[in-house]
């Protein structure tokens, strides 16, 4: 016992063990310290990766429906040009392209005959007006036989409605009513676009917010600044409301309406008045959920698009 104490004593008065004991806890502590760095590298790396996925996954569906778009508009050149569509070979037919072509013997050719000397062809006066009016008659045919997409059913799935995020907006310098608002809508750069909610909605309320465009309108100036599209909102003669999007959209994403399949125009012809036959069947039911003709708009997979209070109200 009176051995113990005497190396307690020792050992406290030893300077240098003392060290050796504070140079054992920094090593730890370092240690300690290194693996926090290197769990909050990887953590950054991996967040850094979620993040350009759903960037990337956005531009890979936003490049398909432009192949689409496209496709669309080349098929509809061809049909208008008279180009017949070919029918490609089944999965059964099978072609042999090692095959050699078999050539007819030289005793089986017949022989050729010298083609009788033509006659000069006699055309008639009337011949020329003949032609003309037949070219004529086959152009008419042929746009009768291709209708455009603006012929088509009138529908809101001729609406280019996406998700967008209302990145800022502020008062419109020549005009007391109307918001300037830039806007992400998953294109390279955000849509400048022109609101007339300054009565009905405050400014911070415009802010870094969530909401429905169409973006397929014609481009219009509003005085002086061209608006690229329109803020879809709940509306009634005392009350205005912006329809928000269901919870984990992100911008670009397209807002379809179950049971009217289709792609939109790539812009509305304002002389075909397709907004103006669509809109009147655009309203809130008793859900605030927006809906045409009954039917919800809804981000597929994610959820309806609602607005706030207003129920039973027009859409536009």
């Amino acid at each position: 016992m009176f051995l113990a104490r005497s190396l307690i004593k020792m050992s406290s008065h030893n300077p240098l063990l003392r060290l050796e004991q504070r140079a054992a806890e920094a090593d730890r502590l370092i240690e300690d310290l290194k693996q926090q760095v290197q769990l909050l590298k990887e953590k950054t790396i991996l967040q850094a990766c979620v993040r350009e996925e759903k960037k990337l996954l956005v531009e890979n569906a936003k490049l398909k429906n432009d192949i689409e778009d496209l496709k669309k508009q080349l098929l509809e050149k061809e049909k208008r040009r008279g180009v017949l569509d070919v029918a490609m070979p089944s999965d059964d037919s099978s072609v042999d392209l090692d095959a050699k072509p078999t050539l007819p013997k030289p005793s089986d050719a017949p022989p050729a005959a010298s083609p009788p000397p033509a006659a000069a062809p006699v055309q008639s006066k009337d011949e020329p007006k003949k032609k003309k009016q037949e070219k004529k008659g086959e152009k008419a045919e042929k746009k009768q036989a291709a209708p455009s997409q603006e012929e088509a059913k009138v529908d809101v799935s001729r609406l280019d409605l996406r998700v967008g995020r209302i990145i800022t907006a502020e008062k419109h310098p020549d005009a007391d009513s109307l918001y300037v608002e830039q806007v992400d809508v998953g294109e390279a750069a955000p849509r400048t676009v022109v609101s007339g909610l300054v009565k009905h909605i405050p400014l911070e309320q415009m802010q870094n917010r969530m909401a429905i465009l169409l973006c397929n309108l014609k481009p219009a100036k509003m005085r002086g600044v061209v608006s690229q599209a329109m803020v879809m909102c709940a509306s009634s003669p005392d009350k205005v409301e912006i329809l928000d999007p269901p919870g984990g959209s992100v911008p670009g994403d397209r807002v379809s309406v179950q049971g009217f399949p289709g792609e939109p125009d790539k812009e509305l012809n304002p002389k075909k008045k397709v907004w103006e036959q669509v809109q009147p069947e655009l309203r809130t039911d008793d859900q605030c959920v927006a809906t045409y003709k009954g039917a919800a708009f809804e981000v597929f997979g994610k959820g309806v698009c609602k607005a706030q209070t207003m129920s039973n109200s027009g859409i536009k």
